[in-house]
């Protein structure tokens, strides 16, 4: 069995499916997908997300806006707390700091992404972090908010071996996404080979950035096989402990929190 530990499920066509969304969610057990975490972008889509998600028990989602995102209401920490209570929320973004899209004087950025950790730590749960040509100041800012409270997950991990060290350093873990199939993403299969056993997750990001041979096409959460054929190929090990080790990953960092710094 595998988990889809970053998806965007709102998001997806569903016309492979009829349309249906049950439909879809039939198809991923049927693929032996046993969990994805639907992972939300902004507030105002949120309420959405979480009504179409709600009747599944196997699909928990996050709460939080994107750094991108910036025609939105930006929370406060006191509403991303309130959000945060829910049973069915485990996790707190996805947040963080992107500076390839966004330009200017992104002070706004970093403190969204402050308030994003203080939220976590206040509910005591993890962090799902976004970053992109800012791996200094994600780092500096995971340290000065005391983030290894909680720690967290560093998703679709683009970056080298030397930001993961550092991201693993603060009690994080790095999530694979189809990238690391690509031909050209050298430095994150070398992370791919390195990362901890216990510290790595994998994960489509679906819609977006289809793994290898499905790369410009639609993404969707059946996908994560490839992710974890290619992440086997490049630790030496069988697809099968590929699954179960980021799946015991997945239950150790959102559900079973005694392995916190």
């Amino acid at each position: 069995m595998l988990i889809d530990s970053h998806c965007h499920l709102d998001r997806i066509d569903l016309t492979p499916y009829d349309g249906h969304f049950k439909n879809f969610v039939l198809a991923a057990q049927e693929q032996q997908i046993d969990s994805m975490l639907c992972i939300s972008i902004d507030l105002e889509s949120y309420p959405a997300m979480y009504r179409l998600v709600e009747p599944f028990e196997n699909i928990p989602v996050t709460v939080g806006v994107h750094p991108n995102v910036q025609e939105c209401h930006d929370p406060s920490v006191e509403e991303l707390v309130t959000l945060g209570k829910d049973s069915k929320v485990i996790g707190i973004g996805e947040t963080g700091l992107d500076y390839f899209r966004s330009e200017g004087d992104l002070e706004w950025q970093h403190q969204r992404f402050r308030h994003h950790i203080r939220a976590a730590k206040l509910l005591d749960k993890p962090l799902i972090v976004h970053t992109r040509e800012a791996r200094d100041d994600t780092i500096r800012i995971l340290q000065e908010e005391g983030a290894a409270e909680v720690g967290g997950v560093i998703h679709c991990f683009t970056e080298d071996w030397a930001m993961a060290e550092k991201a693993l350093a603060l009690n994080f873990y790095i999530s694979f996404s189809g990238i690391v199939t690509f031909k050209n993403a050298r430095q994150v299969q070398e992370a791919a080979q390195k990362v901890p056993a216990d510290r790595f997750l994998v994960e489509t990001d679906s819609p977006y950035l289809a793994p290898v041979p499905f790369r410009g096409k639609p993404n969707y959460p059946l996908y994560v096989h490839h992710v974890a054929k290619f992440m086997a190929q490049l630790r030496n090990t069988s697809v099968q402990q590929i699954a179960e080790q980021s799946s015991r990953n997945f239950q150790t960092l959102f559900y079973n929190r005694k392995g916190r710094v």
